[in-house]
């Protein structure tokens, strides 16, 4: 499909259909969805499961879940369809085979990570078997097994103490109690009842790029955590929370890390920092999964449960064994 603006203003959509070429003009420049929609119109029959290309089996999975997922997932759904190889997208969905998606994601496999090569297989298979097509799941890369860096303790006090009454301290504070930074910067006075805080919506950005709020990220997010009395007074005396956007507070972090002369580190790895301090201090999983609102533990026993002493754990296991063997 071909979308191209005119000297008037308008806007011309051309669409190949079994072997015939169609266009229309139209004012505004339309999704591409939209445009099939037009297309299909104007042909005056649906689009045949003989006649579909991938690229509009992509548009068709998209617009029938438009309305069931997070503004965050729609626009991953649409970069997605948009990157695929355009070699691929104009393959009849009938004439895909197995090795067709085995070669996109093997293509894939060399210049993307693991996780992402998954999440681009996931979406072509399902959009695929949506269209009743016969395909077999693509063998995956290798998996990375890497040990998540979690900053430390002394590294954490040191940035504080570079943010110490700044205008981002509470909204990077929160995060050291498990917030995601779209949490964080959805919160209102309102959602502050002495020192309980509820976290029940996030802050991202839609399909236009324009930052919305929304539902948190799974129904297990939303929870209401406690913090500190003071905290909480510090929130009330300034009567908001965060009122900038949302790439102020990771600049502000990133600049408090190279003052303090500590490695860098993204805001996310303060949620990491928050499950596993809590979890060297004895609190187990079930109550760091609520406190920080994991739909499930799985994630955490993978990623954020790394013991953060993890050569003094081995060297304890070592004397407490050699204790048990020579105990006899």
């Amino acid at each position: 499909m071909n979308i191209t603006k005119l000297p008037s203003g308008s806007y011309r959509i051309r669409h190949m259909v079994d072997g015939v070429s169609y266009s229309l003009t139209v004012k505004e420049k339309p999704s591409k969805t939209e445009a099939m929609r037009l297309i299909t119109k104007k042909i005056d029959r649906p689009v045949t499961s003989t006649s579909m290309t991938v690229e509009m089996a992509c548009n068709a999975y998209i617009d029938a879940k438009r309305n069931v997922l997070s503004p965050t997932t729609l626009k991953e759904y649409i970069g997605t369809a948009k990157r695929l190889p355009e070699r691929f997208k104009v393959k009849r969905v009938v004439n895909v085979t197995s090795l067709d998606v085995q070669k996109v994601v093997n293509d894939y496999a060399a210049r993307l990570s693991p996780k992402t090569v998954k999440n681009y297989a996931n979406f072509i298979v399902s959009v695929l078997r949506e269209q009743d097509a016969n395909i077999k799941f693509p063998k995956l890369p290798q998996k990375e097994e890497k040990i998540p860096y979690i900053p430390s303790v002394e590294d954490v006090q040191k940035v504080f103490a570079q943010l110490k009454d700044s205008e981002h301290e509470i909204a990077i504070t929160l995060c050291c109690y498990g917030l995601r930074r779209s949490e964080v910067c959805a919160l209102t006075i309102d959602d502050l009842d002495g020192n309980k805080l509820t976290i029940n919506k996030a802050k991202v950005k839609d399909v236009n790029n324009e930052w919305v709020i929304k539902l948190p990220k799974t129904p297990k997010s939303t929870r209401t955590i406690i913090i500190p009395d003071e905290l909480a007074d510090r929130i009330r005396e300034k009567g908001y929370i965060y009122k900038y956007i949302p790439g102020s507070i990771c600049r502000a972090l990133h600049r408090a890390e190279k003052e303090a002369g500590v490695p860098t580190f993204p805001l996310h790895k303060l949620r990491h920092f928050f499950a596993s301090y809590l979890y060297e201090k004895g609190y187990n999983s079930k109550q760091i999964q609520e406190m920080g609102g994991w739909r499930t533990d799985n994630v955490m026993k993978s990623v954020y449960l790394h013991a953060m002493n993890m050569d003094e754990a081995k060297e304890k296991a070592a004397s407490d064994i050699s204790s048990m063997l020579t105990g006899f």
